[in-house]
């Protein structure tokens, strides 16, 4: 409603002009005497409001709306266009021409104006309704699922607008389409590699638990090593649940993250410190360095730690005896660049687009007993949800018997007390 009064008092102010500049021109071009002027603006006016009337009525009634084609409508538009003009002009020649012979003949060449004129809207209306014609085939083919369909772009009026328009939004369709089919895919994954690792440690359980209380076992050193066992299944399920919890909150972006200030120089020599135990028991080096420029980021410390850790334990366990693994920080740019690089066997080159997938564990070559390693293929793929949860990026390089390097990045930093 508040846009037909603009349009509409735009209609009425066209006609005005129109009507006031013919009555100047012809002031200032013929010369004609005052009280001829007035009569011919006075039939003018009256043949101006004819033809208000009935352009708004047309609009007002809404008769093109009704027509099967919009063809249709904007022929008939050229028409009464055509019609109103020869109106208006042969109600003007009718005032002036005295010899009626003029009269006819100037009225037969408005009717063949008028005729050109309405041949020229048919090939310029079907020209866009053409245009038109496609786009609705496009959303056809876009209602029925085929999310590939786009349209040809042509020009730069409102209808190649809405040709990128409609292209724009039948990509983002299909990208949603993929998304969704690729989301179905991991949740069935999840849930087939979810319950095949739960129901590992779970027989284990059963099987011991069985055991000792059927008396099948009744010696001290059995009964103590069965509960140790127990206790690390449980414990492997407890780390599974875990993870797959802090997945969903990722996933959600419900995940509860407590940003300040940190010293990461510290967390780092803490983390390596906390792997030295762990390293020297496999025969692995362990060895860090931080750039002088890096000092404060602003990051949640717990799930910072949990990054390095996820990281050094993935290195940890592919890294074989008389290997090093190196954790080290600089500053590039406007953030922190963190790397950690192992010398182990590294990733075959196929394996390496899927490495941050959950539940990914790689060549066989690359893979340890699930029960030395603990891992269920979480790992990367947290590491990886918390990186960005930080508005970081993370990237890999690997190759076989390469070693392999993992970078991300903390953005912003700032150089933190000297003392």
């Amino acid at each position: 409603m508040k846009q037909r009064y603009p349009r509409l008092i735009g209609y009425l102010l066209g006609i005005m002009t129109a009507l006031l500049l013919t009555v100047v021109l012809i002031e200032w071009v013929m010369h004609p005497p005052p009280e001829d002027l007035l009569y011919l603006a006075i039939y003018l006016s009256f043949t101006s409001l004819i033809s208000a009337a009935i352009g708004f009525l047309s609009h007002r009634l809404g008769w093109w709306r009704q027509l099967p084609r919009l063809s249709y409508a904007l022929i008939l538009g050229y028409i009464l266009a055509g019609g109103l003009t020869l109106l208006n002009v042969w109600v003007t020649a009718r005032l002036m021409f005295i010899n009626q012979h003029d009269l006819a003949l100037g009225s037969l060449l408005l009717i063949f104006a008028g005729g050109i004129s309405v041949a020229f809207g048919f090939f310029i209306s079907n020209t866009i309704t053409q245009t038109l014609g496609t786009l609705v085939e496009g959303a056809d083919q876009l209602s029925q699922g085929d999310f590939s369909a786009r349209v040809a772009v042509h020009g730069n009026d409102e209808i190649a607008q809405l040709s990128k328009a409609f292209n724009q939004m039948a990509i983002r369709l299909e990208q949603a389409a993929a998304n969704e089919r690729a989301l179905d895919e991991a949740r069935r994954n999840l849930v087939a590699w979810a319950s095949h690792d739960l129901r590992t440690p779970l027989t284990s359980l059963r099987v011991m638990i069985a055991a000792l209380t059927d008396g099948v076992v009744d010696d001290p050193e059995t009964i103590s090593r069965y509960l140790h066992q127990s206790q690390n299944e449980i414990t492997r399920m407890s780390k599974l649940l875990d993870d797959l919890f802090e997945l969903a909150q990722l996933d959600a972006g419900f995940l509860a993250l407590d940003f300040e200030w940190i010293s990461l120089s510290d967390l780092i020599s803490d983390t390596l410190e906390s792997f030295a135990a762990r390293a020297d028991t496999q025969g692995v080096t362990v060895e860090g360095s931080v750039d002088p420029q890096v000092d404060l980021v602003w990051a949640a410390p717990e799930k910072l730690s949990r990054i390095l850790d996820n990281l050094l334990s993935n290195a940890l366990r592919f890294t074989p005896k008389g290997g090093s693994i190196r954790l080290s920080a600089k500053v590039k740019e406007n953030s922190t660049v963190v790397m950690v690089s192992d010398s182990g066997s590294g990733v075959d080159p196929k394996d390496l687009p899927h490495i941050f997938d959950r539940f990914y564990r790689g060549e066989k070559s690359r893979m340890r007993d699930q029960n030395e390693s603990g891992g269920v293929g979480l790992g990367l793929a947290i590491v990886k949800g918390l990186v960005e949860a930080h508005s970081g990026e993370i990237w890999v390089e690997s190759g076989p018997k390469n070693g392999t390097k993992f970078w991300f990045t903390l953005p912003g930093h700032k150089m933190g007390d000297t003392r």
